[in-house]
Protein backbone atom coordinates (compact mmCIF):
# COMPACT_ATOMS: atom_id res chain seq x y z
CA UNK A 1 0.00 0.00 0.00
CA UNK A 2 2.64 2.20 0.81
CA UNK A 3 4.41 1.26 -2.07
CA UNK A 4 1.49 2.37 -4.26
CA UNK A 5 0.86 5.82 -2.18
CA UNK A 6 4.08 6.69 -3.47
CA UNK A 7 4.13 5.89 -6.95
CA UNK A 8 0.84 7.62 -7.29
CA UNK A 9 2.95 10.47 -5.70
CA UNK A 10 5.60 10.47 -7.91
CA UNK A 11 3.55 10.31 -10.72
CA UNK A 12 1.20 13.26 -9.53
CA UNK A 13 4.61 15.50 -8.75
CA UNK A 14 5.44 14.84 -12.28
CA UNK A 15 2.34 15.79 -13.37
CA UNK A 16 2.25 19.15 -11.62
CA UNK A 17 5.96 19.54 -13.39
CA UNK A 18 4.66 19.38 -16.52
CA UNK A 19 2.02 21.20 -16.17
CA UNK A 20 4.11 24.16 -14.78
CA UNK A 21 6.07 23.97 -17.87
CA UNK A 22 3.46 23.40 -20.31
CA UNK A 23 1.27 26.35 -18.97
CA UNK A 24 3.41 29.02 -19.79
CA UNK A 25 4.43 27.87 -23.08
CA UNK A 26 1.09 27.50 -24.02
CA UNK A 27 0.32 31.10 -22.90
CA UNK A 28 3.13 32.32 -24.83
CA UNK A 29 0.97 30.60 -28.35
CA UNK A 30 -0.81 33.75 -29.10
CA UNK A 31 1.71 36.17 -28.45
CA UNK A 32 4.03 34.26 -30.74
CA UNK A 33 1.08 33.92 -33.11
CA UNK A 34 0.64 37.89 -32.87
CA UNK A 35 4.85 38.55 -33.68
CA UNK A 36 4.55 35.71 -36.69
CA UNK A 37 1.02 36.92 -38.15
CA UNK A 38 2.02 40.63 -38.28
CA UNK A 39 5.94 40.23 -39.05
CA UNK A 40 5.45 41.90 -42.37
CA UNK A 41 3.39 44.45 -41.89
CA UNK A 42 5.77 46.42 -38.76
CA UNK A 43 8.18 49.03 -40.25
CA UNK A 44 10.75 51.71 -38.92
CA UNK A 45 9.13 55.32 -39.72
CA UNK A 46 11.96 55.84 -43.03
CA UNK A 47 10.87 52.20 -44.33
CA UNK A 48 7.03 52.33 -43.86
CA UNK A 49 4.78 51.94 -46.81
CA UNK A 50 2.63 55.12 -47.69
CA UNK A 51 -0.72 54.49 -46.48
CA UNK A 52 -3.64 57.52 -46.45
CA UNK A 53 -4.08 57.40 -42.96
CA UNK A 54 -1.89 57.33 -40.06
CA UNK A 55 -4.36 56.38 -36.56
CA UNK A 56 -2.70 56.74 -33.05
CA UNK A 57 -3.25 55.08 -30.59
CA UNK A 58 -3.93 56.98 -26.80
CA UNK A 59 -1.77 56.09 -24.17
CA UNK A 60 -2.80 58.37 -21.51
CA UNK A 61 -2.12 62.08 -20.48
CA UNK A 62 0.06 63.88 -17.78
CA UNK A 63 -2.07 65.60 -14.54
CA UNK A 64 -1.33 68.63 -16.51
CA UNK A 65 -3.05 67.19 -19.96
CA UNK A 66 0.19 66.74 -21.98
CA UNK A 67 1.00 63.57 -23.55
CA UNK A 68 2.51 61.03 -21.78
CA UNK A 69 6.18 60.48 -22.84
CA UNK A 70 5.05 57.13 -24.17
CA UNK A 71 2.00 59.01 -26.33
CA UNK A 72 4.18 61.88 -27.19
CA UNK A 73 6.81 59.54 -29.10
CA UNK A 74 3.92 57.67 -30.93
CA UNK A 75 3.04 61.65 -32.16
CA UNK A 76 6.29 62.20 -33.13
CA UNK A 77 5.85 59.36 -35.26
CA UNK A 78 2.93 59.96 -37.19
CA UNK A 79 4.24 64.01 -37.45
CA UNK A 80 7.09 62.16 -39.24
CA UNK A 81 4.88 59.91 -41.31
CA UNK A 82 2.76 63.35 -42.18
CA UNK A 83 5.76 65.25 -43.11
CA UNK A 84 7.41 62.38 -45.70
CA UNK A 85 4.07 61.99 -47.53
CA UNK A 86 3.62 58.79 -45.80
CA UNK A 87 0.40 59.55 -44.31
CA UNK A 88 -2.25 62.36 -45.41
CA UNK A 89 -4.14 62.42 -42.76
CA UNK A 90 -4.06 61.67 -38.88
CA UNK A 91 -7.08 60.14 -37.14
CA UNK A 92 -6.13 60.47 -32.86
CA UNK A 93 -7.52 57.88 -31.00
CA UNK A 94 -8.43 57.98 -27.24
CA UNK A 95 -10.83 58.17 -24.24
CA UNK A 96 -12.64 61.07 -24.09
CA UNK A 97 -15.62 59.38 -21.34
CA UNK A 98 -14.82 62.48 -18.61
CA UNK A 99 -15.56 65.78 -19.37
CA UNK A 100 -12.09 66.61 -16.87
CA UNK A 101 -10.17 64.19 -19.29
CA UNK A 102 -9.94 64.50 -23.16
CA UNK A 103 -6.93 62.67 -23.98
CA UNK A 104 -7.63 62.97 -27.95
CA UNK A 105 -7.34 66.83 -27.44
CA UNK A 106 -4.66 66.86 -26.11
CA UNK A 107 -3.22 64.29 -28.78
CA UNK A 108 -4.19 66.89 -31.26
CA UNK A 109 -2.82 70.36 -29.73
CA UNK A 110 0.68 68.37 -29.95
CA UNK A 111 0.11 67.79 -33.36
CA UNK A 112 -1.16 70.83 -34.59
CA UNK A 113 2.29 72.67 -32.33
CA UNK A 114 4.57 69.91 -33.69
CA UNK A 115 3.07 71.25 -36.92
CA UNK A 116 0.75 69.52 -38.94
CA UNK A 117 -1.99 71.62 -39.62
CA UNK A 118 -5.45 71.31 -37.71
CA UNK A 119 -7.69 70.38 -40.85
CA UNK A 120 -5.27 67.24 -41.70
CA UNK A 121 -6.76 66.17 -37.83
CA UNK A 122 -9.01 63.60 -37.33
CA UNK A 123 -10.46 62.69 -33.71
CA UNK A 124 -12.09 59.24 -32.46
CA UNK A 125 -13.09 59.87 -28.73
CA UNK A 126 -14.29 56.49 -28.18
CA UNK A 127 -11.32 54.48 -28.38
CA UNK A 128 -11.73 52.98 -25.34
CA UNK A 129 -9.38 49.97 -26.18
CA UNK A 130 -7.08 48.94 -28.89
CA UNK A 131 -9.69 46.52 -30.67
CA UNK A 132 -12.26 49.87 -30.40
CA UNK A 133 -9.77 51.97 -32.28
CA UNK A 134 -8.88 49.95 -35.09
CA UNK A 135 -13.02 48.49 -35.29
CA UNK A 136 -14.67 52.13 -35.13
CA UNK A 137 -11.40 53.28 -37.69
CA UNK A 138 -13.14 51.33 -40.31
CA UNK A 139 -16.87 51.34 -39.51
CA UNK A 140 -17.38 54.73 -38.49
CA UNK A 141 -14.62 56.90 -39.33
CA UNK A 142 -14.22 54.50 -42.83
CA UNK A 143 -10.81 54.09 -42.88
CA UNK A 144 -9.81 51.21 -45.38
CA UNK A 145 -5.44 51.28 -45.15
CA UNK A 146 -3.66 52.82 -42.52
CA UNK A 147 -0.49 52.90 -40.67
CA UNK A 148 -1.25 52.35 -36.85
CA UNK A 149 1.45 53.97 -34.68
CA UNK A 150 1.70 52.98 -31.17
CA UNK A 151 4.49 51.39 -28.71
CA UNK A 152 6.85 48.42 -30.10
CA UNK A 153 5.78 46.34 -27.54
CA UNK A 154 2.14 47.18 -28.50
CA UNK A 155 2.66 46.93 -32.15
CA UNK A 156 2.20 43.09 -33.17
CA UNK A 157 -0.93 43.73 -30.68
CA UNK A 158 -2.12 46.65 -32.72
CA UNK A 159 -1.46 45.70 -36.48
CA UNK A 160 -3.40 42.28 -35.86
CA UNK A 161 -6.42 43.87 -34.84
CA UNK A 162 -6.21 46.52 -36.99
CA UNK A 163 -6.16 43.89 -39.93
CA UNK A 164 -9.14 41.79 -38.05
CA UNK A 165 -11.78 44.86 -38.70
CA UNK A 166 -10.42 45.14 -42.02
CA UNK A 167 -8.31 47.52 -42.14
CA UNK A 168 -5.30 47.30 -44.76
CA UNK A 169 -2.57 48.09 -41.98
CA UNK A 170 0.81 48.71 -41.72
CA UNK A 171 2.32 50.02 -38.47
CA UNK A 172 5.28 51.78 -36.78
CA UNK A 173 6.41 51.89 -33.26
CA UNK A 174 7.73 53.92 -30.88
CA UNK A 175 11.14 52.48 -29.12
CA UNK A 176 11.69 53.95 -25.60
CA UNK A 177 13.60 51.29 -24.05
CA UNK A 178 16.74 52.63 -23.36
CA UNK A 179 14.82 55.68 -21.87
CA UNK A 180 12.09 54.23 -19.93
CA UNK A 181 13.37 50.43 -19.81
CA UNK A 182 11.23 49.65 -16.84
CA UNK A 183 8.07 50.79 -17.90
CA UNK A 184 9.19 49.09 -21.29
CA UNK A 185 10.14 45.54 -19.64
CA UNK A 186 6.33 46.06 -18.06
CA UNK A 187 5.35 46.51 -21.43
CA UNK A 188 6.62 43.86 -22.93
CA UNK A 189 5.06 41.35 -19.92
CA UNK A 190 1.62 43.01 -20.04
CA UNK A 191 1.49 41.70 -23.85
CA UNK A 192 1.28 38.35 -22.78
CA UNK A 193 -1.84 38.27 -21.47
CA UNK A 194 -3.27 40.69 -23.52
CA UNK A 195 -2.98 38.46 -26.57
CA UNK A 196 -5.09 36.55 -25.07
CA UNK A 197 -8.47 38.76 -25.45
CA UNK A 198 -6.48 40.36 -28.96
CA UNK A 199 -6.80 36.68 -30.70
CA UNK A 200 -10.53 36.20 -29.71
CA UNK A 201 -11.54 39.70 -30.36
CA UNK A 202 -9.90 38.57 -33.90
CA UNK A 203 -11.82 35.83 -34.29
CA UNK A 204 -15.40 37.00 -32.72
CA UNK A 205 -14.96 40.53 -33.51
CA UNK A 206 -17.66 42.40 -31.21
CA UNK A 207 -18.80 45.80 -31.52
CA UNK A 208 -17.12 48.43 -29.44
CA UNK A 209 -18.63 49.98 -26.37
CA UNK A 210 -20.04 52.88 -28.78
CA UNK A 211 -20.98 52.34 -32.48
CA UNK A 212 -23.33 55.33 -34.26
CA UNK A 213 -23.46 57.13 -37.51
CA UNK A 214 -20.35 57.14 -39.96
CA UNK A 215 -17.81 60.17 -39.94
CA UNK A 216 -16.61 62.33 -42.43
CA UNK A 217 -13.92 63.73 -40.62
CA UNK A 218 -11.19 61.24 -41.92
CA UNK A 219 -12.46 61.70 -45.37
CA UNK A 220 -12.38 65.49 -45.10
CA UNK A 221 -9.10 65.61 -43.60
CA UNK A 222 -7.60 63.59 -46.71
CA UNK A 223 -9.17 65.89 -48.60
CA UNK A 224 -7.78 69.33 -46.39
CA UNK A 225 -4.22 70.54 -48.63
CA UNK A 226 -1.23 70.86 -46.70
CA UNK A 227 -0.59 74.36 -45.69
Amino acid sequence: MGSAVWTWARRRARWIAAALIALPLLGAVPSVWLYASTADGRHAAADAPRRPVAIVLGAGLTPSGEPTPFLAGRLDIAVDLYDRGKAEAILVSGDNSRDDYDEVGGMRDYLVAAGVPDAKIANDHAGFSTWESCVRARRIFGVGAATVVTQDFHLPRAVALCRAAGIDTAGVGDHQGDTYPTDSAYGYLRELPAAVPAVVDSAVRPDPTFLGPRESSVAEALRAPRD
